[in-house]
């Protein structure tokens, strides 16, 4: 075995430790030991993702001496490697850029607890990119929901442990709902390792046996996980959560923590449930419509919101949507959008969340929109930082947002009923991300009477302007990025 392999279980292992460790020392020290396991991490998961392209390979690594289907295992390849790469490159910025609103946001007392979630909520998002074993992903699920509420709860005030407590309500309901459904399946299948479940599931549908026990525990383990990742109509505790946490925290929460279910759901669905399995069960309709929902019920909210930050929130219900669409699409193309859209919204939510607390603390820390206007010239940096998200977000070229909705219309074609249902949607949300975030950005750009322009770059703004650089690059070097997919996508589906 090559000493890269070793590197996911080295990652989890590491994120363990630094946990401990920082839960021991200082706030200062655990603040250092964060962002050095969050830059080792993109390292690490990084050699992983070019080991796994250069010799095109998805291998199994044995947790322990026991073999399965007894044993632990995790599966590591370029869909694993570039998700995991991922979520610790959008940590480490979204607490670099977000790093003077957490000093100040969070009390000194609980600074040294707040990196310990740090470090928690990463090995969970770890974990769940490369566990092959569907009761630990619940473990992680339960641990990244721990530490996602306190991160959250950590900021002084209220609102903040009412909109925590929201959290938890939604978050702990979709947690039962997915253990129910590990459990029916252990029940029928008696496995938990994924290629054991896959054989042993196809086989009970082919035989007719157990089906709608089958049926039961899929819909389970997906309603579980929609629920937890802000699927409409279960996406109120949005606005709320995103609004009320720190920067750092909200970009954390909106950009990878959401993204970690899903990831884990598709999981499930491809290496578990089978997607021939997954389609005959209904449940892949029913993903398609209220993705659909999703899309135009959360434009609708954002269009409505009377503050910056619940805006963004409710985009991100919208932007989820997508997501859930391309799944109850059930195609391979479609599943190269649902990934695009993922990293697409990983890097562009944390950036309208930094640049838009920056914004906000330019213009007397206030919200609403009267009272930004004219912003984008107090802070120069933070006003193209969040204009690059917007034009993302609505989906002009070059940007990474235009990316995936291109795809999901290609994809659409040849499915019958399915095709307008996704084109019309598609469309209709545009036209809605244009209608409020087109109007935000031309607000902030908008001087007022003898305003002027502060021309002084900030070093707490280079996190979003890389952001910014990111966002852009996906959407000039798109090919290249779904090669990479493509060549994943033929290793994870087998």
């Amino acid at each position: 075995m090559s000493f890269v392999q070793n590197f996911p279980f080295f990652s989890i292992i590491l994120s363990l430790v630094c946990a401990v460790v920082s839960f021991a020392a200082n706030a200062r020290w655990a603040r250092r030991l964060s962002i050095f396991l969050l830059s080792a991490s993109v390292v690490l998961q990084g050699s992983v993702l070019v080991y796994c392209a250069v010799h095109h390979v998805r291998y199994y690594y044995m947790m322990g001496h026991y073999p399965a289907p007894w044993g632990n295992e995790l599966t590591a390849g370029i869909l694993e490697s570039f998700l995991a790469m991922l979520f610790a490159g959008v940590m480490l910025l979204s607490v670099l850029g977000g790093m003077r609103r957490i000093l100040q946001d969070v009390p000194a007392d609980k600074q040294k607890l707040y990196w310990v979630m740090v470090d928690l909520a990463h090995v969970a998002l770890v974990a769940l990119c490369y566990t092959n074993d569907i009761f630990t992903g619940y473990v992680f699920i339960e641990v990244l929901t721990i530490a996602s509420c306190a991160l959250l709860s950590v900021r002084r005030g209220g609102r903040a442990l009412i909109a925590s407590a929201r959290y938890m309500i939604f978050a702990l309901m979709g947690s039962g709902l997915f253990l129910i459904g590990v459990i029916f399946t252990y029940s029928v299948t008696g496995h938990l390792l994924f290629p054991q479940l896959h054989t042993a599931i196809a086989e009970l549908w082919s035989t007719g046996g157990h089906r709608f026990s089958v049926t039961m525990s899929l819909g389970l383990m997906t309603a579980g996980l929609a629920i937890k990742s802000g699927l409409f109509p279960f996406h109120l505790w949005m606005p709320d959560t995103y609004g009320q946490a720190t920067p750092a925290s909200s970009g954390i929460l909106s950009g990878v923590v959401s993204k970690g279910y899903i990831v884990f759901l598709i999981k499930v669905i491809y290496q578990v449930i089978g997607i021939d399995v997954f389609a005959a069960s209904g449940i892949q309709t029913v993903l398609l419509l209220f993705g659909i929902g999703g899309m135009i019920a959360g434009s609708v909210s954002a269009i409505f919101a009377r503050r910056l930050t619940t805006m963004i929130a409710y985009s991100s219900a919208a932007q989820i949507g997508y997501i859930y669409m391309g799944l109850g699409m059930g195609t391979e193309a479609a599943l190269g959008a649902v990934l695009f859209q993922v990293v697409s919204h990983a890097l562009t939510k944390p950036m309208l969340f930094l640049s838009g607390a920056d914004l906000m603390a330019v213009s007397g820390g206030h919200q609403d929109f009267n009272s930004l206007r004219g912003a984008a010239h107090r802070d120069p940096a933070a006003g193209c930082v969040f204009t690059v998200g917007a034009l993302s977000m609505v989906g002009i070229p070059i940007f990474a947002g235009f990316i995936p909705k291109l795809y999901f219309a290609a994809a659409a074609f040849h499915m019958g009923w399915r095709t307008w249902a996704v084109l019309l949607a598609l469309a209709l949300s545009t036209l809605l991300n244009v209608l409020y975030f087109l109007y935000t950005t031309l607000l902030l750009w908008v001087p007022e009477a003898g305003e002027k322009r502060d021309r002084r770059l900030k070093w707490a703004a280079v996190p979003g302007l890389v952001f910014a650089a990111l966002n852009i690059a996906v959407g000039l070097r798109s090919y290249g990025l779904m090669d990479l997919f493509r060549q994943g996508m033929d290793l994870f589906c087998q």
